[in-house]
C-alpha cells in the first residue's frame, strides 16, 4: 500500500511549539494531538500563526521549540517520509496559469503516482467541463477548485489546508465538505486554518493569540 493511499494509522501531533519570524514571536508553548479521522481548526486573529504554524506541520519552518511528532516520533527524523504523507494547500493557489485545468491536477497526480485518478478529481471538484480551458482564464473561485482537487488526485493521509473556503461558492464549499468527509472516513487527518465556517463536524478547535514580543 503506497504512502498516498494508506490510512493514516497515526495521531499527529505538536508540543510545547513555538515560531520565530524574523525578530518576532509569532507563537509560543502551541501543543495539539489529532487521531486518525480526526481534525484540528485553528483559529485566530491576522498575525496569530495560524499560517506560520501549518509551515512548520508541513516542513517548510522550523519551530524555534518544541517538535511536531508522527505516530510519536519526530517527523525530522525522517522528513522525506513526512513530506510523502502530507497535502499542503496554502493560501495562495498553486495553479500554473499557461496550463490547462487538467494538465494542472495531473501534475499533481504525477507527484504522486496517481496518474490515473485526474479524471475523478476534476469531477470531485466540478471541473471537468473546465478540463480543457487554460488556468490564465479561471476566475478566483474555480482557481480555488484547480488547487483543491490535487487533494483528490494526490492522495495522503495528512491534509494541511490553509483557509481552503476562500473564494468558495456554497456549492462548491458543499463538495469541499464532502471531500474532507470521505478523507476522514479512511482515517485521515485534517488541520486547516480558517476564518470562515468549514464543513467539518467535531473538530477540535486551536485558538492562537499573538505572543508579546
Amino acid at each position: 500500500m503506497s504512502a498516498g493511499t494508506e490510512r493514516a494509522a497515526a495521531t499527529f501531533a505538536g508540543e510545547e511549539l513555538g515560531c520565530i519570524r524574523g525578530e518576532r514571536v509569532v507563537f509560543r508553548d502551541v501543543s495539539f494531538a489529532v487521531e486518525p479521522g480526526g481534525a484540528l481548526i485553528l483559529r485566530g486573529p491576522n498575525g496569530s500563526g495560524k499560517s506560520s504554524l501549518l509551515r512548520l506541520a508541513c516542513g517548510l519552518l522550523k519551530p524555534a521549540a518544541g517538535r511536531l511528532t508522527w505516530s510519536d516520533a519526530d517527523v525530522r527524523n525522517d522528513a522525506h517520509a513526512h513530506r510523502t504523507r502530507l497535502n499542503y494547500v496554502g493560501h495562495l493557489d498553486a495553479v500554473k496559469a499557461a496550463l490547462t485545468v487538467a494538465e494542472n491536477v495531473a501534475f499533481w497526480a504525477a507527484f504522486a503516482g496517481n496518474t490515473a485518478g485526474v479524471a475523478a478529481a476534476l469531477e470531485r471538484l466540478d471541473l471537468g467541463a473546465l478540463a480543457d480551458i487554460p488556468a490564465r482564464l479561471l476566475s478566483a473561485g474555480q482557481r480555488r477548485r484547480v488547487n483543491l482537487a490535487r487533494l483528490a488526485a494526490a492522495p495522503a493521509p495528512l491534509w494541511l489546508l490553509d483557509e481552503p473556503a476562500v473564494s468558495l461558492d456554497e456549492a462548491s464549499a458543499a463538495s469541499l465538505g464532502q471531500l474532507m468527509a470521505d478523507h476522514r472516513a479512511r482515517g485521515g487527518i485534517i488541520v486547516a486554518a480558517t476564518h470562515a465556517e468549514l464543513r467539518l463536524p467535531d473538530a477540535a478547535v486551536l485558538e492562537l493569540t499573538a505572543a508579546t514580543p
